[in-house]
């Protein structure tokens, strides 16, 4: 980082910089922001920080980000517990939600598997998942159709396979676009998916 900065100034940069989609200009403009803003804005920014971290964990069950655990998905008495969507991130539960025609729970894997990325099934949230199995009647395996999501999707179908006969286990249909991020479908194209999904 340049000296131009005074040391305050620069460390910030430098930790701004770690956040996604961050680089160094745009982390010096976050940065004089802050330092132009109320002290009152810099230290509620701080609190919301530790807050999160705080108070936020992985729910027990399905491994949502809640300050409730098990979360309120896995313990709503109107949503069916016998169908779980399993997606790749937290953030996938708002794109299905705002469909208003899933009434499942969810699996969060936090991830998909990536040999080059050295992302294998250890790494992900699986094993909760597998234990779920006897209390379920369809899963569906809503990871992106991305190469890594289709690898991730047809490691879970032979996993949950092996542990049952009878267990429906359905892919989310092509209404998203190959190679893209469910995190960025609209409601219609979601939608679409949903009702789409087909057996894996």
């Amino acid at each position: 980082m340049s000296t131009r900065f005074a040391e305050p100034m620069s460390r910030l940069i430098e930790e701004l910089r770690k956040l996604p989609g961050i680089g160094t200009k745009s982390a010096q403009r976050l940065a004089f922001h802050i330092l132009r803003s109320p002290a009152s804005d810099a230290d509620a920014l701080s609190h919301a920080i530790r807050e999160l971290k705080q108070h936020l964990r992985l729910c027990s069950i399905c491994n949502n980000i809640t300050d409730v655990d098990p979360c309120t998905y896995c313990t709503s008495p109107t949503r069916d517990q016998r169908l779980i969507c399993v997606i790749e991130e937290p953030t996938n539960i708002a794109t299905i939600e705002k469909t208003r025609s899933y009434n499942g729970v969810y699996h969060v894997l936090h991830g998909t598997l990536s040999p080059i990325g050295g992302v294998g099934p250890e790494q992900l949230r699986i094993a909760n998942l597998l234990t779920r199995v006897p209390n379920v009647d369809e899963m569906i395996l809503a990871t992106s159709p991305t190469t890594e999501g289709e690898a991730t999707a047809g490691y879970l179908s032979h996993e949950l396979r092996r542990l049952s006969t009878t267990l429906k286990i359905t892919r989310i249909a092509t209404g998203v676009p190959a190679g893209s991020d469910i995190e960025y479908a609209d409601e219609i194209t979601m939608t679409r998916a949903l009702e789409g999904r087909r057996d894996f």
